[in-house]
């Protein structure tokens, strides 16, 4: 029956617990004899208690141990009254009492409960999202005990080591990146390590790959454990090194076109001496003459030999993006060495025609020699514009440096009194002209400013160009001959 009556609302409760009340104080008026009743003002506390707070339970306690006392047949004497309606009111208030607190109890329990319902929820949501989104990654992705056992591992991993799916877990991970056996143990190790390593890794076949490895360590209630994500890097370094060997061979060339330039001159002239004895008569049964000829021969053909750079990579670049990637690269170093830098970048700049990594090597070595330059000068900064020039696109590179002292002497390699072999602005230079750029100086009163022009590459179709100009190899060529030709002064 208690339970039917705790149920509705506040008021109702109150309202019946009202109702017993003035009943119980009826019956108890009406019936005479030593017959208390008081005791059935408890039902109505127990509804009171449920609904009331603490200060009002005593009220409503004392409102009945009034009732029983005016309605008792009992006489009422301070000896023996006062112990009782203290007694009564006692056990008014504590029956009140306890349903209050029974009640806010469970209030509580059902919040807590509640709570936990929620939490359970997000958590279920949270690791359904986190499952998707391991599973999905392109990347490899697993978890490790202390003995470095695989616990979790999600399918790009066992792509990775070439495993069959599901079999990766409960198999050591050391099999397939020894590197992590550098790894401090984790059960000897209570530091957490949240870093990068590169390192070789090795597939089920026995296969080697480069592997870079990102990798977390932290600690449960089961023990250590290690998280890391895997990716293959074979082809980026396959790719970084097929770039280094075109800028390798591109270089070469241009430096042996540079060297077969200069023998040309040399070799013209030792023809010439070598005619003018030969008209003589004098040596022209010697033995040693003769072999001096046919060496001269042998080194004009080596001279002839066509080396110069061509432009066969070049291709349609988009040099907004490129420039922001040589912000990216250079903008962290020159920040450390103090420099200022100011990008001046049109944002509408048309794709050129060039090669993007002989660009960017281009740009690295003007941004380099900017900054040894600005090593000494209070005032350092650099300032890198792009813009559109008639049908040109031209990207400038000014500095606040100590500037140039012989620009004559520019763009010349071997140079003597240079810092070091004085190739890298006749490299950067000759890649310009490959694709029929150029790179060029200008003089400022403070610093020095170096210029580089591109030509916008064609819409519809890929450009295409015939062999570089000969300057691009370090001047015109010349035509080895039998005339006589001046004599080119040897640079140190």
């Amino acid at each position: 029956m208690l339970p039917f009556l705790l149920r509705g609302s506040s008021k109702a409760l109150l309202a019946r617990a009202g109702l017993i009340i003035a009943l119980v104080a009826l019956a108890d008026w009406q019936i005479d004899g030593n017959i208390p009743l008081g005791f059935l003002y408890l039902f109505p506390m127990l509804l009171v208690g449920s609904v009331l707070n603490r200060w009002q339970i005593a009220l409503v306690a004392a409102l009945c141990t009034l009732l029983t006392e005016a309605f008792d047949s009992f006489e009422w004497f301070p000896g023996s009254g006062v112990p009782r309606d203290i007694l009564i009111f006692a056990a008014f208030f504590c029956a009140g009492l306890f349903i209050y607190e029974f009640a806010r109890s469970r209030q509580l329990t059902l919040e807590h409960l509640r709570r936990i319902e929620d939490e359970s929820k997000a958590r279920r949501e949270a690791e359904e999202q986190l499952e998707v989104l391991v599973e999905s990654s392109p990347a490899a992705i697993f978890t490790t005990d202390s003995e470095s056992v695989v616990l979790l591992a999600n399918g790009a991993a066992h792509r990775l080591f070439g495993v069959p799916a599901g079999s990766l877990p409960g198999r050591s991970i050391r099999h397939y990146l020894p590197a992590l056996n550098q790894v401090p143990a984790l059960a000897q190790n209570r530091q957490s390590f949240r870093t990068t390593m590169q390192c070789k890794g090795r597939r089920e076949d026995g296969e080697v790959f480069l592997a870079d490895i990102w990798f977390s360590t932290y600690r449960t209630s089961m023990g250590p454990r290690l998280a890391a994500m895997v990716v293959d890097g074979s082809e980026d370094l396959r790719n970084r090194e097929e770039v280094g060997l075109h800028q390798l061979l591109a270089g070469s060339r241009i430096l042996v076109g540079a060297v077969s330039h200069e023998v040309r001159n040399v070799c013209g002239a030792i023809a010439m001496v070598h005619q003018n004895l030969a008209r003589s008569g004098g040596l022209a049964q010697n033995k040693d003459f003769e072999a001096l000829g046919t060496l001269i021969l042998a080194l004009e053909k080596i001279a002839a030999m066509d080396l110069r750079q061509t432009a066969n990579q070049a291709a349609s670049v988009d040099l907004y993006s490129l420039l922001e990637e040589l912000r990216i690269v250079v903008e962290s170093s020159l920040h450390e060495s103090g420099i200022e830098v100011r990008w001046d970048i049109e944002p509408e700049l048309p794709t050129v025609w060039a090669d993007r990594q002989s660009l960017m090597q281009v740009f690295l070595n003007l941004v380099k020699n900017s900054e040894r330059a600005m090593l000494q000068p209070p005032r350092r900064e650099l300032t890198v514009a792009a813009r559109t020039e008639n049908e040109r696109v031209v990207v400038h590179f000014k500095d606040t440096g100590c500037g140039v002292e012989n620009p004559e002497r520019l763009f010349r390699p071997f140079q003597q009194g240079a810092r070091a072999t004085g190739l890298g602005l006749y490299l950067s230079r000759a890649f310009m002209r490959s694709f029929r750029g150029d790179l060029r100086y200008e003089p400022e009163a403070q610093g020095s400013s170096f210029i580089v022009e591109l030509s916008p590459a064609l819409s519809g179709g890929k450009e295409t160009y015939g062999p570089a100009d000969p300057d691009s190899i370090g001047g015109r060529s010349q035509p080895v001959s039998r005339e006589p030709q001046p004599v080119a002064p040897i640079r140190g």
